[in-house]
């Protein structure tokens, strides 16, 4: 055998021997400050079946139940859209008295339904709509508040898009009976395009008018109603 044996006895080096293999009872995870095994007794769970120094339950959920009967209670009457309902109710009754009094015959035989029946039925209409409305807010309801895409509701009000778009329409109703319609019209659709932020001025000054003319004729030829004309009497 070419193996040699190591003994003490013959001057050999004593073979090493392997170290024991000790099983902790419970591995507990090292320090990370210290790097070694954290010392004491590992933590013991509480009466409630949560492990000492884990986080409370968040104040949020004790309120829940408070949130939840909030929630289910009977919703407040808002007294302000009586105002509303008013008004609509208002509107409804002179849109029928309106009609009933100021609204002429029709003159035409071929038009034996005439001018005041659709005014009536927008009246009567009005004023059903403002008794449902009134009966909805006695039971209680209110409307959901506006959830708008795109809408910041802190931000400020543009006074001068405002402004602009209120001066537009004013100077057509001025001059409406002494320029015409169609000259008229042209100065609100372009007036509003720039309040609004458009500067295409040819293109949208091109649009105006062509808008212009196609009312004026959609009114005179589909619905038999003359828009002033004008300067431009005799030639529209």
């Amino acid at each position: 055998m070419t193996d040699r044996t190591t003994r003490p006895d013959r001057g050999g080096d004593q073979p090493p021997r392997q170290a024991a293999s000790i099983v902790p009872e419970q591995a507990a995870a090292p320090d990370r400050e210290t790097g070694g095994m954290p010392s004491g007794p590992a933590p013991a769970a509480d009466p409630a079946g949560q492990p000492a120094g884990a986080a409370a339950p968040a104040a949020g959920d004790e309120s829940y139940g408070a949130e939840s009967s909030a929630e289910n209670a009977v919703p407040r009457r808002d007294r302000a859209q009586y105002g509303m309902c008013a008004f609509l109710a208002l509107v409804g009754g002179l849109v029928i008295f309106d009609a009933t009094t100021r609204v002429g015959q029709a003159i035409n035989s071929a038009d034996p339904i005439g001018p005041k029946p659709v005014p009536i039925l927008l009246g009567v209409l009005l004023l059903i709509v403002a008794a449902i409305y009134a009966v909805d807010v006695a039971r209680g309801g209110v409307g959901e508040p506006e959830a708008g895409e795109d809408v910041d509701l802190t931000t400020r009000i543009d006074w001068r898009t405002v402004l602009l778009l209120i001066g537009a329409f004013l100077v057509n109703a001025v001059l409406i009976d002494r320029l015409g319609w169609v000259i008229s019209g042209t100065i609100l659709f372009w007036g509003s395009a720039y309040a609004l932020g458009n500067r295409h001025y040819f293109r949208n000054l091109l649009i105006s008018v062509a808008l212009s003319l196609i009312t004026f004729y959609a009114f005179a030829i589909g619905l038999g109603v003359n828009l002033p004309a004008g300067v431009l009497q005799g030639i529209l």
